[in-house]
């Protein structure tokens, strides 16, 4: 019985392709839209992570002024920090890694080739604090942090646009008009989570920088990178009440300094991309109502068309339950294909934003199996009433009609 019904089905959908092609075409692009947006945004999570954990959970970043990020706080004039300030932090045990950095952008120079890079200055504990490791070449040695030597190392992005990827490790530079010897060339880590290209940077000796490119003694922000057995919460409160007493700040008056947690901040980054993938997701739904709206539609429209075959069919001894079970299965039939070529679209779809977002493909074979679910829900639902319809039809009032 099952058999025949599917058989009646399939031969009642090829009598009109285009009919039946342009029913499924709804259920097609829902279930593409909800599968490419699942798939995209676990990719974007996987990135996420990915970025998450180059920040490093254990990270601390003290900048001058107040945090403005989301709106609040307030611009205020504030001092630099200090090389006592660097100093004084480092007394904390619990500090593994204490990093003063200055930067700004600057053109850098090889012959023919010009770049526009972050210019940063620092020690080997920045390199400590942002895991960050080397391609090739080596860290910086004591005297030449010490005496400012004109070394540099270079990020991945400053490698390819300078030295197209060649060996870079020996060859001088010019940053600004200050001559600098490459001595070596940081891994890629691509875009940080801060929306920044993390490998456009050339970092050179603190001192060095400061007396050279920057010109004053300044510090504008200091990475704390606190040990795995301390809780940065508390890391954090420590450094705010030494930042507070060190610069000055009465009780009560608003700190000229922040302090940010990167857990906080990856917490962030986290919520904030599961949040769009489920907006986008949800978004991507209503088309599977609007195609099973269609499937309503076409079903109507069919059972409108075949109204004297169908009350042939009743004279003869077909019972109102077979009717209904094969309009049901027409619906079935076209949600479920519709569902299935959804879901090819929907990683081709998810595929192509791969390459231009630069994300991994993550694709979930639950929701594979959700999609196709959902299309067998949405093929029933939206077939009931015309299923309904054509199998309370009397067979002599529907002859009359022809």
């Amino acid at each position: 019985m099952a058999h025949e019904i599917l058989r009646l089905a399939v031969s009642a959908l090829q009598r009109n392709v285009l009919r039946s092609t342009l029913a499924a075409l709804g259920i097609v692009i829902g279930v593409s839209a909800v599968v490419g947006m699942v798939t995209i945004g676990r990719g974007s999570n996987a990135k996420v992570k990915e970025q998450i954990d180059q920040l490093g959970m254990q990270l601390l970043s003290l900048r001058i002024g107040q945090d403005t990020r989301g709106g609040k706080g307030a611009q205020i004039e504030a001092k630099p920090f200090t090389h006592a300030d660097v100093d004084a932090i480092r007394q904390f045990r619990s500090a593994q890694a204490v990093a003063p950095v200055a930067s700004q952008p600057v053109r850098v120079v090889l012959r023919q080739s010009n770049w526009v890079a972050s210019i940063t200055g620092a020690d080997n504990d920045f390199f400590i604090a942002k895991r960050w490791g080397l391609a090739a070449g080596r860290l910086f040695s004591g005297h030449e942090i010490q005496a400012g030597k004109n070394v540099c190392i270079v990020g991945a992005t400053i490698h390819e646009r300078l030295f197209g990827g060649s060996a870079a490790v020996g060859e001088t530079i010019r940053v600004k008009t200050l001559p600098c010897e490459v001595i070596g060339v940081l891994r890629g880590r691509g875009q940080s989570g801060l929306s920044q290209d993390d490998d456009n940077i050339v970092v050179m000796p603190l001192t060095g920088y400061q007396r050279r490119i920057q010109g004053t003694m300044d510090i504008q922000s200091v990475n704390v990178l606190v040990r795995h057995d301390v809780d940065t919460s508390h890391m954090k409160e420590r450094i705010e009440e030494l930042m507070r007493e060190r610069r000055g700040i009465a009780p009560g008056q608003a700190d000229n300094f922040h302090l940010l947690e990167m857990r906080q901040v990856a917490e962030a980054m986290a919520s904030t991309s599961r949040t769009l993938t489920a907006l986008l997701t949800a978004i991507a739904a209503i088309s599977l109502l609007v195609g099973g709206i269609g499937i309503m539609n076409i079903m109507l429209v069919s059972v409108a068309d075949r109204t004297a075959e169908i009350g042939i069919r009743l004279a003869i001894g077909a019972l109102p339950r077979q009717i209904k079970a094969e309009v049901l299965a027409e619906g079935v039939l076209l949600a479920v294909g519709g569902g299935l070529a959804g879901i090819v679209a929907g990683l081709a779809l998810a595929a192509a934003a791969r390459l231009w977002l630069r994300i991994p493909l993550v694709v979930d074979p639950a929701t594979v199996v959700i999609a196709v679910a959902a299309s067998c829900a949405i093929g029933l639902a939206f077939s009931y009433m015309p299923a309904a319809r054509a199998a309370q039809l009397d067979p002599i009032e529907a002859l009359s009609r022809e």
